[in-house]
């Protein structure tokens, strides 16, 4: 739990420090990121099972996050489908972010579905190979909503929800350089590796032809 207090404290020195004398008569929020015209330096992060807060799950953040001219990244445990969620944002950029599999050919549903839902980048989580000692889902006995439309492959059959240790252990947990250039080389679209936490890491990933990087250590609770 050191990365989680770490965190919440980093989170809460931040200041907003206001700048006078800017010679700005309207200041403009609106930002340029991987080639996409934002109206609003806001990105949501790809955030699991939403379904679990609200009926309508990712679809109402999807419209919320366009409404505002942000832009939306959904999560391989979304709690709607990746056509869905990109509908609901009535054509506002979105990312997809992949948990890879240990089995390519699942990588590939998920990435056929996403190219054809016209996200724009896909965010390569490598931070969360393996699940993190979560004992109140142990004493809970905590199981995520069947169906979750992207993991119905791995729950067909016994119509049970699953645990994210049983997630967990079908996710990859090789991930290297190769992987960045054969989601790049199969998709055509700008990979973001998510994870990453220090400098090497960093250019090796680029070295691997990413996109761009995205900065976590998953909330410091994996």
């Amino acid at each position: 739990m050191t990365g989680l207090r770490q965190n919440t404290a980093a989170f809460g020195h931040l200041q907003i420090v206001p700048k006078a004398l800017s010679n700005i008569e309207q200041p403009s929020l609106a930002t340029h990121v991987f080639g996409l015209d934002l109206k609003t330096p806001i990105m949501m992060a790809p955030t699991a099972a939403q379904g679990l807060a609200h009926s309508q799950g990712e679809k109402d953040t999807a419209r919320g996050v366009a409404a505002v001219g942000g832009l939306m990244a959904q999560s391989t445990y979304s709690s709607t489908s990746i056509a869905d969620t990109a509908a609901a944002g009535n054509g506002a950029p979105q990312f997809f972010q992949l948990y890879m599999s240990k089995d390519w050919t699942f990588n590939e549903s998920l990435l056929d579905e996403a190219v054809k839902a016209g996200v724009k980048a896909i965010l390569l989580t490598v931070d969360a190979t393996v699940d993190g000692y979560r004992e109140a889902d142990i004493v809970n006995n905590f199981q995520f909503p069947i169906p979750m439309a992207n993991l119905t492959k791995f729950s067909e059959g016994d119509g049970k929800g699953k645990g994210i240790g049983e997630i967990y252990a079908s996710a990859a947990q090789k991930i290297s350089e190769d992987d960045v250039r054969r989601i790049a080389d199969y998709t055509h679209l700008p990979v973001i590796v998510k994870g990453i936490q220090s400098p090497e890491d960093a250019l090796r990933a680029i070295g691997a032809g990413a996109a761009g990087i995205y900065v976590s250590n998953h909330g410091g609770v994996s």
